[in-house]
């Protein structure tokens, strides 16, 4: 049986948060595992894709960011067959939010260098996080007047 629904992708901002060395990274329960990833998360109806990569860091971290720039755009189909189009930006962090509730299904916000993350491979929640990080510390850094 042909499945006739019509195909979309699921629209998805990320952010790369660096302070000394260290990625401001969410430990998460997803899809029944415990999962490493950046502050990640759906564009929300009538939001721009800056508003939403700040909204989705300070509501799964307690961190307001201000967003500097894009780092890329990337397609990724997960293992259940869900495509996301995902822009990845980096920010530079403004303030921790003192008492902040965080998204239910976060457990914690954490800082860990790209070592610490390679160390912890088997956690990330796709590819998509260290190769996002090794973007960034490649120096894959555009304007944001790229968007329009």
């Amino acid at each position: 049986m042909t499945d006739k629904r019509p195909w979309h992708a699921h629209v998805t901002v990320a952010t790369v948060v660096e302070r000394n060395g260290r990625f401001l990274m969410v430990q998460e329960r997803a899809e029944g595992r415990t999962v490493i990833n950046q502050p990640a998360g759906h564009l929300d109806p009538g939001e721009s894709l800056i508003a939403a990569a700040e909204r989705e860091t300070r509501e799964e971290t307690g961190w307001q960011v201000a967003i500097q720039g894009l780092i890329g755009a990337s397609l990724f189909e997960a293992a259940n067959g869900v495509t996301y189009y995902r822009t990845s930006f980096f920010a530079d962090v403004v303030a921790e939010i003192p008492d902040a509730t965080l998204d239910k299904g976060i457990i914690q916000p954490l800082w860990l260098s790209r070592d610490e993350l390679l160390e912890r491979a088997d956690e990330l929640r796709s590819e998509l996080v260290l190769a996002t990080i090794d973007q960034y510390l490649a120096g894959h850094r555009y304007p944001l007047n790229l968007l329009y």
